[in-house]
C-alpha cells in the first residue's frame, strides 16, 4: 500500500487530555484512564489516543525494517521480537478535522485496509452564559446532544481554537473539559506541548471511502472478503504442502509447510487490534496481549 509522508517536518501543537472511560455501562466496573491527544498542525487536527499512536508508530517502524530486510534478502525477524508489546486502547480509530470548514473524518482499519467516512451530523451547541474555572482556564459552558448522549463542554476563549476531543468542535474556543450525561466518558485537558517532527497518522492512498450510515456494512464486507481470500490461500497452501511434503506425517517441516503456520499465521488477528497489522512480521501469539481487553469494550461513545 502507498502511504503519504508519515513524519512531518513542521511544528505540531499537542493538547493532552486525561480521558476516563466506563467500559461497561451495564455491569458496575471502575472507570479506566487513558490519555488522548488533539494534535494541531496548520488548519488541520488529529484526535488519537496515546496508546494507538504508539502502536501505529511502532508498526510503521516495523514495516520499514521489514522492507529493508526484504531488500537485503533477510527473512529473520527474531530481532523484532521484543518490539511487539504495547498497551491496549479504547479508541481503535483516529479522527481528522479540517478546522476552517469544520469537516470531520473518521478512520478505522478493517482486514488490513483503511476505511473512513465524513461525519454528516454537525454538532449543534447550546452556549450558556455560565462561566467557571475549568482545568486552569476561564471556561464557558455549552451543551449539545450527539450520538445518543447529551454532552457538556467547557471551552475557553483564552485558546481561540475551534476544536476539541473526538468529533467535537465548532465553539469559539478550545474545549478544555467534556463529559456525557451518563458519566461514561470524560475528557480533561491537562497540558499543552509543542512537538517538532511529530509522528502523523498514516492516510492510505487506497483508503476505502464509505458513509456514516453504510460504514459498519462496508467494514463487515471488507472483513468477509479478507476471510474468504485467506481461506482460499490457506487451501492452496494446504494442497501445495501435500504435494511437497514427500509423504511426511503430522505436518512435518518439509516443503511449504511453514507458510500457513509461520509468518502468515502469526499476524495479529482482527479481534486483537482491529486488523491494523495484517501481514506484519510478528510472532505467533502476539495478538493475545490485547485481544481480551479490546473485546471487553461494550460501551461505545456513540449509542446511535
Amino acid at each position: 500500500m502507498l502511504f503519504f509522508t508519515v513524519v512531518s517536518y513542521g511544528q505540531t501543537t499537542r493538547f493532552v487530555y486525561e480521558t476516563l472511560v466506563n467500559p461497561d455501562s451495564i455491569n458496575l466496573v471502575s472507570m479506566k484512564s487513558e490519555r488522548t491527544f488533539l494534535d494541531i498542525k496548520g488548519d488541520r487536527s488529529l484526535f488519537i489516543s496515546e496508546n494507538k499512536l504508539k502502536k501505529d508508530s511502532l508498526f510503521t517502524s516495523l514495516r520499514s525494517e521489514a522492507k529493508e530486510n526484504d531488500k537485503k534478502g533477510e527473512k529473520d525477524f527474531s530481532k523484532l521480537e521484543g518490539k511487539k508489546h504495547f498497551e491496549p486502547t479504547f479508541f481503535e480509530y483516529f479522527i481528522s478535522k479540517s478546522i476552517p470548514d469544520q469537516k470531520v473524518y473518521y478512520y478505522e482499519r478493517a482486514a488490513g485496509k483503511q476505511i473512513y467516512y465524513q461525519e454528516d451530523r454537525p454538532v449543534k451547541w447550546d452556549v450558556t452564559n455560565v462561566i467557571e474555572k475549568q482545568n486552569g482556564y476561564s471556561a464557558q459552558k455549552a451543551v449539545a446532544e450527539f450520538g445518543g448522549r447529551v454532552w457538556t463542554a467547557w471551552f475557553t476563549k483564552e485558546i481561540p481554537l475551534s476544536d476539541g476531543p473526538y468529533k467535537f468542535s465548532g465553539l469559539p474556543g478550545l474545549i478544555v473539559k467534556l463529559e456525557d450525561d451518563k458519566g461514561d466518558y470524560k475528557f480533561d485537558l491537562v497540558k499543552k506541548i509543542t512537538i517538532k517532527n511529530a509522528f502523523e497518522e498514516q492516510i492510505s492512498a487506497e483508503a476505502k471511502q464509505s458513509t456514516r450510515v453504510n460504514f459498519h456494512g462496508d467494514k463487515a464486507a471488507l472483513e468477509l472478503e479478507f476471510g474468504k481470500n485467506r481461506k482460499t490461500i490457506a487451501g492452496n497452501n494446504g494442497g501445495e504442502n501435500m504435494n511437497m511434503g514427500g509423504g511426511r506425517h503430522n505436518g512435518g517441516m518439509g516443503g511449504g509447510g511453514m507458510r500457513g503456520g509461520g509468518h502468515g499465521g502469526g499476524g495479529m488477528h482482527r479481534g486483537g487490534m482491529g486488523g491494523d497489522n495484517q501481514g506484519m512480521p510478528m510472532s505467533q501469539g502476539s495478538s493475545a496481549d490485547t485481544s481480551s481487553f479490546t473485546n471487553t469494550v461494550q460501551n461505545p461513545i456513540e449509542l446511535k
